[in-house]
């Protein structure tokens, strides 16, 4: 009876977790960039449920044998495996502010062996020189002329050098390359992750930091990838509200289904400890 009591508990714990990811998705759906997190949800290994008067354990390799009677496999609930950011391209978002810069995703190749799609990011660096990467492109010009993103990172360019500029009056071409009147004077360093699940991390405020440590290669660099960036843009949360609203749904009525087999549970224990105990 407690082994069921445990995995109704699991269950509670499973969908309140997933209620707690749902809420932060639906209270980041106007944030610029923001990416959906996708929760995994996984169950524990079932056990085999043999009669007590058995003389031998049942295992696998013992099946086939009749000298116990098989009652069944018993669940032993469910967990929280991890959760994933969701790197599909958000709605594009027209501002007309020459420092607002967006991405857009052209042919970005499938990882063979995860199944997932790549992405590519703008490199920005924090003060002590640690790189990050980021979808938000709302940057602004700090008091010295440098391009910096909203959470104050400097943005890089190709050879992971500041970019400075003296104004806000210049254009970005398709390819990235920022011209201030008809000199090139940078080119955004833009990275690229053939599988951005595995390889980033998030680490808050929009950005994203690799898992080692490391630097993400040159997207302009990379084989059959291509994209484009679109000055007076904005990248949008890729956050689906009607679909997160009918999953937080789903997850309360889960919830309430697993407290009452809890609450079953529970009463269960209360005649037996309070009535069929006095007998």
């Amino acid at each position: 009876m407690l082994r069921g009591f445990y995995t109704a508990a699991s269950g509670m714990l499973a969908q309140q977790r997933r209620t707690e990811l749902l809420t932060n998705n639906m209270s980041n759906a106007n944030t610029t960039g923001y990416k959906a997190d996708q929760l995994s949800v996984r169950s524990f290994p079932e056990m085999l449920i043999s009669s007590m008067g058995g003389e031998t354990v049942p295992t696998e390799s013992k099946l086939s044998m009749s000298n116990f009677f098989q009652v069944g496999g018993l669940s032993t609930g469910v967990y929280v495996q991890e959760a994933n950011p969701l790197f599909t391209q958000g709605t594009l978002e027209e501002t007309r502010l020459n420092t607002d810069i967006s991405l857009v995703d052209e042919n970005l190749p499938i990882n063979e062996e995860t199944g997932r799609q790549g992405s590519v990011f703008f490199t920005v660096q924090d003060g002590d020189g640690a790189i990050r990467y980021t979808r938000n492109g709302s940057f602004t010009l700090d008091g010295q002329g440098y391009l910096t993103a909203p959470s104050g990172h400097y943005v890089l360019n190709e050879n992971n050098e500041k970019i400075q500029l003296d104004s806000d009056r210049f254009t970005v071409v398709e390819n990235g390359v920022i011209l201030e009147g008809n000199v090139q004077t940078a080119r955004l360093g833009i990275g690229y992750s053939d599988d951005p699940s595995l390889q980033l991390m998030k680490d808050g405020e929009g950005l994203y930091k690799a898992v080692n440590d490391g630097d993400l290669p040159s997207a302009y660099a990379a084989a059959d990838v291509s994209f484009s960036t679109e000055q007076g843009f904005l990248e949008g949360s890729n956050v689906d509200q009607s679909r997160t609203m009918t999953e937080m749904m789903s997850a309360y009525r889960s919830f309430e289904a697993s407290q009452k087999v809890l609450q079953a549970y529970d009463k269960s224990l209360d005649k037996a400890v309070n009535e069929v105990g006095r007998l």
